[in-house]
């Protein structure tokens, strides 16, 4: 039985806002998975989080390590550890994907695909640096170009619950409104259009904003207030509001492990379910949330504005997944995602991803390109900016 040679974690700065984390487990035979852990502000902690686990975990067998390694939202460890035994579970999946002969195969990950071709959304957020109407619409023209035809902006930018009431945080809030209003107008009827209000709300703010957004026509409104129980009877009202506009309430991009789901499920809180593969427990686990939302009528759509790594993980599981509304990819951040993958290639021309068949190709990282783009400070990411 194959065991863990090493485990080793690499940080690749992107851009000025944003490292990407790929953590890779070498098996004993000289395989080498790859998973990815970016948390963007906490990329210390998760090395310090990953040799902490290195040491628990190499020289075990691969298969121990997937049955052992396990997220939990009660963890002393948080969203960082968590985060890291999900990249450990998608290197371990590449590792343990059945194509090896004599290798430990986990079923699930070598069932036949249930779709070869996932829809995209562009997340057009990071690639708009102007961060007008204009430049929202001529970043969403620019991917309309490439094929897409499923748009999402976050542009709320500065907001929070505390000055929503305020007449700052509504100068802020009528802008971010002009915004969707703007690309609507730009992107035709046609178009489908979300936006993500990164938890900036409060409810009654939430509720003036869906209501002056209604001319945008949205297909999802996200994660408009903070996803902690006292605002569940909130987010009941929030449901029903933007039911009564043809709206779909999407969230839970940072809930962790299937319990934390089915929880959602039986409050009936979202119309939309997004699990972050970094952050929910690596491919099983997503699949089983995925398995677990058809069952329950909820749409499985996996929040992916991340690097390569993440992209490919999520790809073999929306593949797999009863059901998959789509997969977001986030647009335009920086050329380094197409040189970074060694292999295979991924194609978002036409708006979608294909593949052959889940877990059935070897993933691979430049490790040169990995080397010329060492760490560098990043300011937190809105998760940790409202939570301070």
């Amino acid at each position: 039985m194959s065991t863990i040679a090493r485990i080793e974690t690499r940080v690749f700065n992107v851009s000025a806002k944003t490292n990407w984390v790929f953590i890779a487990v070498t098996a004993a035979d000289g395989r080498t998975g790859w998973g990815e852990a970016s948390l963007i502000g906490w990329e210390p902690m998760l090395l310090a989080a990953s040799r902490a686990l290195a040491l628990e975990w190499e020289v075990r067998s691969l298969a121990d390590a997937q049955a052992g390694l396990r997220v939990s939202p009660q963890s002393p460890g948080g969203l960082v550890f968590n985060t890291v035994i999900s990249a450990l579970q998608q290197a371990l999946a590449c590792l343990l994907d059945g194509s090896v002969p004599g290798a430990p195969a986990a079923p699930e990950l070598s069932a036949a695909v249930l779709r070869q071709r996932v829809p995209l959304y562009a997340n057009i957020n990071r690639a708009t640096r102007l961060r007008t109407p204009q430049g929202f619409v001529d970043t969403a023209l620019r991917a309309r170009a490439q094929g897409f035809s499923r748009f999402k902006a976050a542009p709320f930018d500065g907001l929070t619950p505390a000055l929503c009431p305020t007449a700052q945080g509504q100068a802020l809030i009528a802008h971010g409104v002009e915004c969707m209003l703007a690309l609507r107008q730009a992107l035709g009827p046609d178009a489908m259009l979300m936006v993500d209000c990164h938890w900036r709300f409060d409810e009654t703010r939430a509720l003036q904003a869906l209501q002056a957004l209604a001319p945008a026509a949205l297909h999802w409104f996200e994660c408009p207030i903070a996803e902690t129980h006292a605002h569940w009877p909130a987010m009941r009202r929030l449901r029903a509001a933007t039911r009564g506009q043809g709206v779909l309430l999407a969230a839970a991009e940072t809930q962790v492990g299937l319990a934390s789901f089915q929880t959602l499920f039986d409050e009936a809180l979202y119309d939309v379910v997004m699990p972050d593969i970094k952050y929910c427990g690596g491919p099983l686990e997503m699949l089983k949330i995925a398995q677990r939302a058809a069952e329950h009528g909820v749409l499985f759509s996996p929040h992916n504005p991340s690097g390569p790594v993440c992209t490919w993980h999520s790809l073999q599981i929306a593949a797999l997944a009863p059901e998959c509304a789509m997969l977001e990819l986030q647009f335009e951040e920086s050329p380094l995602y197409e040189q970074l993958l060694a292999g295979p290639a991924m194609s978002t021309q036409g708006g979608g991803l294909t593949l052959e068949r889940a877990y059935g190709q070897s993933l691979g990282l430049d490790r040169q390109l990995l080397q010329a783009h060492p760490y560098q400070p990043v300011p937190p990411g809105i998760e940790t900016q409202l939570n301070r």
